[in-house]
């Protein structure tokens, strides 16, 4: 038996360390987990914290050809599985026909810039995130003293010139923030989004869903109701996690690829 892979790709001010529950979960299920870093990512939360500036200048192209690289080193195609930035870069992957399938957790916008300028238009995003931005544009559906132990256990500051390139503050985008949505050979793809979610709202990527309309390959959409961009990491995680195993197995793609 070879067990199908899952690649969890995280996004900016979480650490990789966000997707241990979700490691654990997909694991019960036989499939052959991994949650790398960003390159260079410090290995604990803590030593993140302590060097903020590790991450400044990753890029965009850095960061999806590093996650391009580790989809491919598999004999069997994973499944892609990214939050935020990562479900970006899992769309574009898939795109591209890396990877079996993909699932796209309150992705990045694939199609503007954030509709979301927290201090103002034009302002950038803060490359630390503290407790009480967390609690405001993350943690936003969940009790005070979750947010606060969730700011702790997970959060590291973000790369300044991801986010630029990105579109935050009124910057350019990068080319490679788009992604193919009209190849009708791709795997198939699941977008999540979360009713509460202030980062990346519930209406963008139903937007983005919308521009798919025109590929004949598989995609679908789940909103979870009072969400919001902590549904990876907080109390509510499970049942994300547990619904994108379900659409998995209903879209023949198991544990073990030899059944496929």
């Amino acid at each position: 038996m070879n067990p199908t892979p899952v690649v969890f790709i995280h996004g900016a001010w979480l650490h990789a360390s966000s997707w241990e529950s979700w490691n654990e979960r997909f694991s019960s299920f036989g499939f052959a987990v991994c949650a790398p870093g960003w390159p260079g990512e410090p290995a604990t939360v803590g030593e993140a914290r302590r060097h903020p500036g590790t991450l400044h200048e990753l890029g965009l192209d850095a960061l999806t050809d590093h996650y391009a690289r580790i989809v491919r080193s598999f004999d069997t195609p994973p499944v892609i599985v990214g939050h935020s930035v990562g479900g970006l870069i899992a769309q574009h992957l898939l795109g591209t026909n890396t990877g079996r399938a993909a699932v796209a957790i309150a992705p990045a916008p694939v199609d503007h810039p954030s509709v979301l300028e927290p201090y103002g238009p034009g302002e950038p995003w803060p490359v630390s995130m503290d407790a009480g931005r967390f609690r405001r544009l993350f943690a936003n559906a969940v009790t005070e003293q979750e947010s606060a132990e969730l700011f702790e256990r997970h959060v590291v500051p973000g790369p300044r010139r991801l986010l630029a390139e990105l579109g935050h503050g009124g910057a350019v985008r990068h080319p490679r923030a788009v992604v193919d949505h009209g190849n009708t050979g791709r795997g198939p793809l699941l977008l999540v989004s979360g009713q509460e979610d202030r980062l990346v709202p519930d209406h963008v990527t139903r937007a983005v869903y919308k521009l798919y309309g025109d590929s004949t390959a598989t995609i679908s959409l789940k909103q979870f109701p009072n969400r919001a961009h902590s549904l990876v990491v907080d109390s509510g995680w499970r049942a994300v996690a547990d619904y994108v195993l379900v659409w998995l197995a209903e879209r023949g793609v198991r544990a073990d690829s030899s059944k496929w």
